[in-house]
């Protein structure tokens, strides 16, 4: 058990260390990850503002990071709630009993919900 904390206490520190990485790039350097969808289509897909959204709310400026992807503003608490419930499941060797129990009708209404709110915030 120990050891399986050990390896999640780095992967959490690894993932901090790249997201620290890419904010100071950006900020220091301007250096982006571009959206390929919006620069060819002009459109805004699902997944753009994200990188703005997640700045955003490291700076604690959280109406402008709802402002950038209302989506993923939304599903952070829940993102967050499931990688910790995947990391405790790690680390006490415990079988998932709670993912496997969620219908396909459920993935399929996340997959929508997605593409509505893609196709949604280019009418808007």
């Amino acid at each position: 058990m120990f050891r399986r904390l050990i390896k999640v206490v780095l992967l959490i520190i690894f993932i901090l260390c790249l997201i620290y990485g890419y904010y100071y790039l950006n900020v220091v350097y301007n250096i982006k990850i571009y959206c390929v969808f919006h620069k060819y289509t002009g459109l805004l897909c699902p997944g753009c503002g994200i990188t703005r959204c997640i700045f955003s709310i490291i700076n604690g400026n959280f109406v402008e990071a709802y402002n950038y992807n209302k989506l993923l503003f939304l599903l952070i608490p829940f993102i967050i709630t499931y990688f910790i419930y995947i990391m405790y499941l790690y680390i006490f060797n415990k079988k998932d009993k709670l993912i496997k129990n969620i219908p396909n009708y459920m993935w399929y209404s996340i997959i929508i919900i997605v593409i509505l709110f893609g196709i949604v915030r280019n009418i808007i």
